[in-house]
């Protein structure tokens, strides 16, 4: 019975120390891909400047500068240039697409030209990773030169959303590893909810109602929780007559159902453990019950 509790523990702690490996395994890998996250935003930003430089030098300005690029919202940038500058959609068209497509997180995104003076759009269009959802309009048609901000904003995925994917995704495996954990640790035979548990000793048997065990002349015999629970009534009232229908409903009702034969089935099973003390014996009162006789002048005792 020992060896049985000490396993029961080292399975606790094992299961919880999985449980608790899972989780910050979890959480590490999750959180170790900002890493990744920081270095490709720095990469898309220098491909953006990029981008501009090669518009200015399709404008023929091979010497003024693209100025630095601003992050205006969490997912869109915006390009500025330090002089005016002319452009074909085409050419930007292709670019942004030639240059963006080395941005692993650019799949999706959206390009504005708008007017520095007034923040009108002069120019725009849609890139997908499914060519046949661009929208792109206007192309062949040289735009005039003048002072210009190119604002692209991209569609959020990547690293964030496999980032948090990972975590949502992992809930479920933790979720189903924790009921496991809990099935295991989960008492089985339990008494019924709410009942204290008790040692007992009588003639010369102690009954530990929690360990399930007697101990009679330094002899453990272990019981079922059936056993268990049986005894525990007959420990309450000794030399008592317990109406048989009284045990069939205790025992038995709880569990939505009652068989005759099986409380004879374990009294007969309980007669047997309690032999080794023969002052102590469960007899019959027939037409009423069972009682557990104990012939020795010691009186019963209840321990909490």
């Amino acid at each position: 019975m020992h060896l049985s509790r000490n396993l029961l523990a080292g399975k606790r702690k094992y299961l919880f120390g999985l449980i608790l490996l899972l989780f910050i395994s979890v959480i590490c890998v999750a959180f170790s891909m900002e890493g990744n996250d920081d270095f490709d935003i720095a990469r898309r930003e220098v491909l953006l400047r990029r981008i501009g430089d090669e518009l200015l030098a399709q404008s023929g300005d091979l010497t003024s500068r693209v100025l630095p690029v601003k992050k205006i919202a969490e997912n869109e940038y915006q390009i500025r240039f330090e002089k005016d500058l002319t452009f074909l959609p085409d050419s930007l068209v292709n670019t942004t697409r030639r240059l963006l497509a080395k941005d692993p997180l650019a799949r999706d995104y959206v390009v504005d030209v708008l007017n520095s003076g007034n923040s009108s759009v002069a120019y725009g269009y849609a890139i997908s990773k499914n060519k046949k959802n661009d929208i792109i309009a206007c192309m062949g048609r040289k735009q005039p030169k003048a002072s210009y901000m190119i604002n692209i904003k991209f569609k959020p995925a990547g690293i964030n959303t496999a980032k948090n994917g990972y975590l949502l995704g992992s809930l479920p495996f933790l979720a189903f590893v924790g009921f496991i954990f809990l099935r295991s640790i989960k008492p089985k035979n339990a008494l019924p909810k709410g009942q204290v548990t008790e040692v007992f000793t009588f003639g010369s048997a102690l009954f530990d109602e929690q360990k399930r065990q007697l101990v009679i002349n330094k002899k453990t015999i272990n019981l079922t929780g059936t056993e268990t629970r049986l005894l525990r009534i007959f420990a309450l009232s000794p030399n008592e007559t317990i109406e048989r229908s009284r045990l069939q409903k205790e025992i038995w009702e709880d569990e939505g159902v009652i068989v005759g034969r099986s409380l004879d089935m374990f009294i007969s099973k309980l007669r047997k453990k309690l032999e080794p003390d023969p002052n102590i014996n469960i007899v019959v009162v027939r037409g009423k019950g069972y009682k557990l006789e104990i012939s020795s002048k010691k009186n019963l005792l209840a321990q909490n």
